[in-house]
């Protein structure tokens, strides 16, 4: 697909410290093997739109023989999100899908009233050694779908609309941007974008919902004269429009929504408006009330605290 054209505002439009609401460093976290960052939820933010959950997963290089296993473990009130730079991860879950996702593919997994999964290496890779990188991110429903049949939907790279113009390629992964919309249908309005640029290039972010960031995966952008290197989550004020702008290279996803219809309860792998009803799954997690993970029959015990 060819680039939409659109006019990007004159670099300068607005003082970044104006512009960006709150800089988040997201914390490490190891998951056994290899590491995490999350952005999301923070003590600055809990969300963005309907983002509730941000993990930066990688770039790791397993040793032979080694590669992720995450056991089966549940969810509820959310979607899980999988988008890899690099790498492959099999998705097993409840319903009985059995799925690898691979670089620029996407894994939209919703847990509605609730689901388990799994994601691991699988063995023929792990006898060849293999790497890892790119983000998993939770996207909360709305308060009428919370309870919703749990679903599973996969589209490949070729089904995602990508617009391409020198030194600017973007993958839109959900939501519209720039003219171009995912076919993934969303519990609420919201967008969520990979965007490379190289050096000099820029991409314009419109104020079209009120809660929107970029989270920089690699190289070095401008935003109104300052600058930001990787691994950062830039939330930025509503009602302004944004340029981005690469001093050299760079990689970043866009990503945000409207506000989300009330508060949301966060514990363990759940998501809830209702603190009663997380307090029911996690009894139903313990007492092995939740359908289990064809082919998979180890899982991961509900934990004492979700600190």
């Amino acid at each position: 697909m060819s680039w939409q054209p659109a006019l990007d505002p004159k670099p300068g439009d607005i003082f970044a410290c104006e512009a960006i609401e709150v800089v988040i460093v997201p914390r490490a976290r190891d998951l056994g093997g290899f590491s995490v960052r999350r952005a999301l939820p923070s003590k600055q933010r809990q969300m963005v739109g309907p983002f509730i959950f941000f993990d930066q997963m990688g770039p790791a290089e397993f040793l032979l023989g080694a590669g992720m296993d995450v056991r089966p473990h549940p969810h509820i009130g959310l979607s899980t999100v999988t988008y890899l730079f690099e790498g492959e991860i099999i998705h097993r879950d409840s319903l009985g899908t059995v799925l690898p996702i691979r670089s620029g593919e996407l894994n939209w997994m919703t847990a509605g009233r609730g689901i388990a999964h799994s994601e691991r290496t699988r063995p023929e890779l792990r006898s060849l050694g293999t790497k890892l990188f790119g983000i998993q991110s939770w996207v909360a429903l709305s308060a009428k779908d919370e309870e919703a049949e749990p679903d599973f939907v996969h589209y490949g790279a070729v089904d995602l609309p990508v617009l391409e113009e020198a030194r600017k390629v973007v993958r839109v992964i959900a939501g519209s941007f720039l003219g171009a919309s995912s076919p993934m249908k969303t519990s609420s309005p919201m967008f969520y974008a990979d965007i490379s640029l190289g050096a000099g290039a820029s991409v314009p972010l419109d104020p079209s919902y009120d809660e929107r960031a970029i989270y920089t995966v690699s190289g070095e952008v401008e935003i109104a004269g300052d600058v930001f290197g990787p691994a950062q989550l830039l939330v930025f004020r509503p009602g302004d429009r944004i340029t981005i702008r690469a001093n050299r290279d760079a990689r970043f996803m866009a990503l945000g929504g409207e506000p989300m219809d009330g508060p949301r309860h966060i514990w363990w792998n759940f998501v809830s408006s209702r603190r009663d009803r997380i307090e029911q799954v996690k009894a139903d997690w313990k007492m092995a009330r939740f359908d289990t993970v064809p082919g998979d029959q180890e899982f991961i015990p509900l934990p004492e605290s979700a600190a």
